[in-house]
This record gives structure tokens, sequence and C-alpha cells, in this order.
């Protein structure tokens, strides 16, 4: 970690792989296959599979889609660091 940009760099990882895993327990809890989820939200199965996977981070829009489709809200929050 001590490299420059690897703290940048983990963390980016393990957000993406915390919104992934969000959404696939939400797309199971609704019963449904990744292709069932890409057609609600307007996307590919394969795009799906990879967010899932922590593969990507998505845009704002993107989680909006994903959000709507899954009947949920999307939050977006920036709060201060504790000490």
């Amino acid at each position: 970690m001590r490299e420059p940009g690897a703290v940048e760099a983990y963390e980016t990882t393990r957000l993406a792989y915390e919104l992934g895993r969000t959404i696939r327990q939400m797309r199971e809890h609704h019963g449904w296959t990744q292709s069932r989820l890409a057609e609600a939200a307007g996307m590919t199965q394969s795009a799906v599979a990879r967010f899932e996977a922590g593969g990507t981070v998505p845009s704002l829009p993107v989680l909006e889609r994903l959000a709507h489709a899954l009947d949920a809200d999307l939050v977006v929050q920036v709060r201060p660091r504790v000490a």
C-alpha cells in the first residue's frame, strides 16, 4: 500500500465490489436473472455480470437505472471521516 496510488486503487476496487454485491443481492431477492435485470435497466447481460463481479464502477445514471429497475432508491452520500 506504499506505492503511489495504491490506496486509491484499493478503495475504488472495494467500492466496485460492494456496489456489485448489493445489486446482485437485490436482483436475487427479486428472483431475477442477470438477463431480466439487464432488460429492466436497459443494459446488456454482460454489463450486469461485469458490474456484479466488481469489474466496473458504473456512472450515476447507470446506478439510477439499476435502482429504478429494482424498485429501490439510490442514495449517494459524502460524509466527514470519523477521526
